[in-house]
Parts: structure tokens; C-alpha cells; sequence
């Protein structure tokens, strides 16, 4: 079973825990309210909370980012180092995991479209989309490396 797939299921699984009502009813619900605007701007940060619930619910990858970031924010607080140095390890830790919701987004539109069958331009999508988290993860962790491990080097040696 392929990444992809257990996305799915994962995501029919959640789709189940939250509506006790059963997956059938909160597609419909889903359905008629998808191409609406939210009425107000208290929905809106409902909605979007909902996405972000919804990979941390599924998606390992965004997981192992989260926590990833969170270390690294925490050992930059821990090493004192300066407010803006702080402020880049937070950036180049939300550029991954908000390339991570749009690489969810990506494969989930793909699935629908494609449903159980095999395309070549769907595979492409989808390699896309990770390969922009990979290449933003690693620029995130040369940027943390850069910044954290001179204070961490003079932490260990003063020791």
C-alpha cells in the first residue's frame, strides 16, 4: 500500500472520528457547504484550523515537522540566541510545514481525481509536491544547523 493510500484511508478515518453521524453524512455536509465562502471570520480560522487538525491527525510527515520545529525553536531559546535568529528558525520551520498542508492538499485533489487508477501526470504532481518539502526541509535544517550549532559548539566546550 502506497503513502498515498494510507492517506486516504487515513483521512476516511478521520473523517468518521469527528462525525459521529458516520463518513457518509459528513461527505454530504462536506459536499454542500465545500463551495461556499464562510460566513464569518470566526469559520474561516475554524476551517483552516480543521486542515491543520486534519494532517496532524494523519500525516506522519507533518508530525515529524512539528516536533522538528518545536526542538529546534526550544535549543535556539535554551542557547539565547538573538530574537531575529529565532524568528528564522521559526519561518524556515513554518515554510516546511506549510508546504507540507499544500503537498497534503496536492495529493488529496490528485486522489480525487484519479481515484484508484494510475497516471503518469498524477505521479508527477504528487513527486512534486514532496520533493518541495524535501528540498524546504533541508533548507530548514542548514538554516537551524547554521545558527544553532556554533552557540551549542561553545556550550559543550565551556562545559
Amino acid at each position: 500500500m502506497t503513502e498515498s493510500t494510507n492517506s486516504n484511508i487515513d483521512a476516511l478515518s478521520w473523517l468518521e472520528a469527528e462525525n459521529p453521524n458516520g463518513i457518509a453524512s459528513s461527505r454530504k455536509s462536506l459536499r454542500n457547504l465545500a463551495w461556499k465562502v464562510a460566513p464569518n471570520l470566526f469559520l474561516s480560522f475554524k476551517y483552516a484550523w480543521a486542515g491543520v487538525s486534519y494532517a496532524f491527525a494523519t500525516q506522519r510527515n507533518f508530525r515529524i515537522h512539528t516536533v522538528i520545529g518545536t526542538l529546534a525553536i526550544s535549543l535556539g531559546l535554551f542557547l539565547h540566541v538573538s530574537a531575529v535568529e529565532i524568528a528564522i528558525i521559526t519561518l524556515t520551520s513554518a515554510i516546511v510545514m506549510v508546504l507540507e498542508l499544500l503537498n497534503t492538499a496536492i495529493e488529496s485533489v490528485v486522489d480525487l481525481t484519479v481515484k484508484q487508477t494510475y497516471h503518469e501526470l498524477a505521479k508527477i504532481a504528487k513527486d512534486c509536491a514532496a520533493g518541495a518539502v524535501l528540498i524546504s526541509a533541508i533548507a530548514a535544517v542548514l538554516v537551524a544547523a547554521c545558527i544553532l550549532l556554533p552557540p551549542l559548539y561553545q556550550l559543550i566546550v565551556n562545559s
